[in-house]
């Protein structure tokens, strides 16, 4: 015996049905009356308890919906609608425990979320999760874009496009975004991630995909105690592939703001003594390359202050990073400067040109020796006027030491599992105490946490820019910042750290180079979207490309509205965004290893108004592989009426910003290459 419950997404168009049969819980998605996700199983093997994934019936099943419109504090548009119809089923078992679950589904126009609760109740306290029995049993999938879990890079892989049945890998990070045969594209990930394990996806037969959480050292996946709440699976649905990242239902599945006034949190850009160390001029270590002295910071403060870069960020300020200390975080102390290096002088230099430092604390995967000395750093980063604060995770694995209180190693914890995800929730906690904002490197995934926690602002979790200047890697293809705004990005906001100007360093890392033009590293700013966005290369770079960097300097990075013009995966992409504390608009359009010509309708505008768009576009001669810099730099009238024809080199880009005209822009159209 079946018995069904169905719930429509506001506009009709996605069914979701949850079924019951023979005691078993199942779902179904369906698309405009096309199957998109076939009866997939639901529930959880436990540790030490009986399974519940059967012999249930249903006790009660309420139908609610709800409309509200909220404002982002910061974000890539500032209102979002959060509209959805919602499913709860009350499940109990027939066996003599009778123990009680709870499904629940909200169903948007853009997409579904679905979660388990279980309730406190006599037969189920305490929980360990051997297996969460979730699958998505999809319909005929053309391709999915992936990079596999547990290894060595863990996030910062290179994404592979293939079908699921050729993926090779015991399991996939989410977002994993994939093409039906339809045309209809699809991303799953979940949201809300909090005092639970990360969820990969492990590719089964038949296009099915079924949840593998990342375990404790033990085997375990999730240990808590009742009452419990999931994260919820996710299912972004779009007819194309930018509408995939105009849908937000990934923060409208998080909580509302917990933190009040959140006005100490501001977006910006800034510098810092990064890039030089990626190349081995500086190090971090102390010695004589050392990067973060006193008299460097001074020069980077100067060359903050002379262009209007609100924050500089030092790292390699605190002692601890001598004899590879990927392998030794335990060494770092967070509150210890080197001798060459007065954090009380350059902090105060700072603040005197009107530049703000942020914090760094790299813990080499030593989260303990973060924890406890966590208190005394906020409480100095805070004495010190250091309102923002980036952290990092760099580990040679994917694991992270685990020890006791005597120092002796207890296990190896996987980055994603829920000893991290436990770990930065206290961190995120910590700092919004000393009202300090985070940028995070090597990180558990994003899941919408900013909504809830505000400071929670930006994060790494992709392969990025750095690679481009690494020793040990070669660099990052053309193709891909064409899909990271398709795949990791439907996540939330990424530091990737773009604005390199000098793309060829053979001198430094031979071999190694930026596989874009310049014109495409302006684009990114617009492409890549972050509140916090890094002009990561050399002050002295950009003092010799003066003209490219205008843009970098007027780009903001809060915005009032997003929209995509184009995109294929990994092919292309064109975002115009509108600046949230005026009327202007940025455009960014990056292409592949090949050069295009793309339309972008600026039909976004206000009618009746006309605009200036200066147009930093790539040179006749433009190509990443043999003359990357050429740079055309030309001003046009515009109106809500055009459309711009953007030609795009091999490995290219444009970025444009569209201000309102003035009455002296009535004048001939003004053309300079760089």
């Amino acid at each position: 015996m079946t018995s069904r419950w169905i719930v429509f997404s506001p506009d009709g168009d996605i069914q979701t049905e949850f079924m019951l049969s023979s005691g078993i819980p199942y779902y179904c998605v369906r698309y405009c009356n096309r199957p998109l996700i076939r009866p997939s199983k639901l529930g959880f093997t436990l540790e030490h308890a009986e399974p519940l994934n059967g012999n249930f019936r249903v006790t009660a099943a309420r139908y609610d919906s709800f409309d509200e419109t909220w404002t982002q504090p910061w974000g890539e548009v500032k209102e979002i609608r959060n509209h959805y119809n919602e499913l709860r089923v009350e499940l109990e078992q027939t066996t003599p425990s009778a123990r009680r679950m709870s499904i629940i589904f909200r169903v948007y126009n853009d997409g579904l979320g679905f979660r388990y609760e279980l309730p406190e109740q006599e037969h189920l306290t305490r929980v360990e999760i051997r297996s969460e029995e979730t699958e998505f049993a999809l319909t005929n999938v053309d391709e999915a874009w992936w990079i596999p879990a547990y290894q060595k890079l863990y996030t910062e892989g290179l994404y592979n496009v293939t079908p699921i049945h050729s993926i090779p890998y015991r399991a996939v990070h989410t977002p994993l975004t994939m093409k039906m045969t339809d045309g209809l594209y699809l991303s799953i990930h979940e949201a809300e991630l909090s005092r639970y394990s990360t969820m990969t996806l492990m590719p089964l037969e038949n296009n099915t995909l079924a949840a593998d959480l990342i375990p404790w050292s033990d085997g375990v996946k999730v240990k808590g105690s009742t009452p419990l709440k999931t994260p919820w699976r996710t299912l972004q649905i779009a007819e194309t592939p930018g509408d995939l990242i105009t849908s937000y239902l990934i923060l409208n599945l998080n909580e509302p703001n917990r933190l009040g006034d959140v006005s100490w949190v501001r977006p910006g850009k800034y510098i810092g003594i990064w890039w030089g160390m990626h190349l081995g001029i500086y190090t971090w270590s102390f010695g004589p390359k050392h990067g973060a002295t006193t008299e460097n910071a001074k020069r980077y403060i100067d060359f903050a202050a002379k262009y209007g870069i609100p924050m500089v960020v030092i790292e390699g300020w605190n002692t601890g990073w001598e004899n590879d200390w990927t392998k030794h975080g335990e060494n770092f102390s967070f509150t210890t400067p080197y001798p060459d290096y007065d954090i009380v002088e350059v902090t105060s230099y700072a603040a005197s040109k009107g530049v703000k430092i942020i914090g760094h604390m790299e813990t080499a995967g030593a989260i303990q020796n973060l924890e406890r000395q966590m208190e005394a750093a906020f409480t100095l980063f805070k004495k010190l006027g250091i309102d923002v604060v980036k952290t990092g995770y760099v580990s040679p694995d994917p694991a992270l030491k685990r020890f006791d209180d005597q120092g002796n190693l207890l296990s190896m914890e996987w980055l994603g599992g829920q000893y991290m995800v436990d770990h930065h929730l206290k961190v995120i906690e910590t700092a919004a105490r000393y009202q300090i904002s985070l940028i995070a490197h090597e990180p558990v995934k994003d899941t919408g946490e900013r909504r809830t926690y505000p400071n929670m602002m930006t994060r790494e979790g992709a392969r990025g820019q750095e690679f481009d200047a690494s020793a040990e890697y070669v660099g990052n293809p053309p193709d891909h910042t064409t899909i990271l705004p398709f795949t990791r990005m439907l996540a939330g906001p990424i530091d990737y750290t773009p604005g390199i100007v000098r793309l060829i360093y053979e001198e430094y890392r031979p071999g190694n180079r930026v596989r874009g033009t310049l014109a495409k590293q302006l684009a990114l700013y617009v492409i890549l979207y972050s509140p916090l966005q890094m002009a990561a290369d050399l002050p002295e770079n950009y003092e010799q490309q003066r003209a490219a960097f205008q843009f970098i300097l007027d780009v903001p990075t809060d915005w009032q509205d997003t929209k995509v013009l184009n995109g294929e995966i990994g092919d292309y992409v064109t975002i115009a965004r509108k600046d949230r504390n005026s009327e202007e608009w940025y455009l960014g359009s990056i292409t592949d290893e090949h050069g295009r010509t793309l339309e972008a309708p600026l039909a976004f505008l206000d009618p009746g108004q006309s605009y200036v768009a200066e147009i930093y576009a790539d040179g006749p001669s433009s190509d990443w592989r043999i003359n990357p810099y050429p740079l055309t730099i030309s001003r046009a009238m515009v109106d809500n009426s055009m459309t711009l024809q953007l030609k795009l080199a091999p490995g290219g880009g444009q970025a444009i910003r569209i201000r309102p005209a003035a009455a002296d822009d009535i004048k001939p159209l003004t053309r300079v290459t760089a």
